[in-house]
């Protein structure tokens, strides 16, 4: 395929995932693999969207389960995705691309506001958009925000990389009979309550009608197989499975 599937897409990533095996908050080598990674679709015409969880560095509903205030708390986490963005933008410029962190929260002498009509140009002109501070609310999930921000860019799809193949009918870390699901809709994964995303983030996908597809982000180059037409991990969409 000499064109990717859709133009414009939001990358969901968790904190997580640019942890090292030592338990680093951020590895520098796997953010420089996944800034790669993004800058290779950039190059075949994607324009990407991007958010980054920050459990790697705090998760807030860890810190109020702990006797922290839950606002708080939340708060203390929307700043962690904002130090996970930079970081990103930091590798991705590295790559020569232009990248730009946008926060929910205002951090004027960091980064940029998040405003819609000038997140939509900076894709426009080819530049990597980065979502910080989550919504900018507490009691909202990073995923939420990723669908959120999915919908208001209008994203012809939404990526949720994670460290498994796709959707499961259960941990198949635990256990080795759970069922792997290639398609699924929206009802499905919520009747079915599959940990997916949280159910927020499902309904706003599925009533806006944004695709979400689910993958693995270790896959070195999977991306950009997708991209190209590959049927790689779990797709999520609204109406009858295909």
């Amino acid at each position: 395929m000499t064109k990717p599937i859709c133009q414009r897409i939001l990358l969901k990533l968790s904190g997580e995932a640019l942890m090292s095996e030592a338990g680093g908050s951020i590895d520098s080598d796997i953010l420089n693999r996944l800034a790669a990674e993004i800058r290779e679709l950039s190059d075949f015409g994607v324009q990407v969207g991007l958010v980054i969880g920050g459990g790697n560095i705090l998760r807030g509903a860890d810190k109020a389960s702990q006797g922290l205030d839950r606002v708080t708390s939340d708060q203390m986490g929307m700043l962690a995705t904002v130090i996970n963005a930079l970081a990103m933008q930091d590798a991705l410029e590295h790559q020569g691309l232009q990248a730009r962190v946008m926060s929910a929260l205002k951090i004027n002498q960091v980064c940029e506001d998040y405003i819609r009509r000038r997140a939509v140009r900076h894709l426009e002109k080819g530049r990597v958009v980065i979502f910080a501070a989550g919504t900018g609310n507490p009691f909202f999930t990073t995923d939420s925000a990723a669908s959120l921000r999915a919908i208001e860019i209008n994203a012809g799809l939404m990526i949720k990389a994670t460290k498994v193949k796709g959707v499961y009918s259960d941990d198949p870390a635990k256990n080795k009979e759970a069922v792997f699901y290639p398609h699924l809709t929206y009802d499905e994964a919520l009747d079915q309550r599959l940990n997916v995303m949280d159910t927020t983030a499902l309904v706003l996908c599925r009533d806006n009608d944004i695709p979400m597809r689910i993958m693995n982000i270790f896959e070195q180059g999977a991306v950009m197989r997708l991209m190209k037409g590959e049927e790689i991990g779990s797709l999520i969409e609204r109406g009858n499975k295909k």
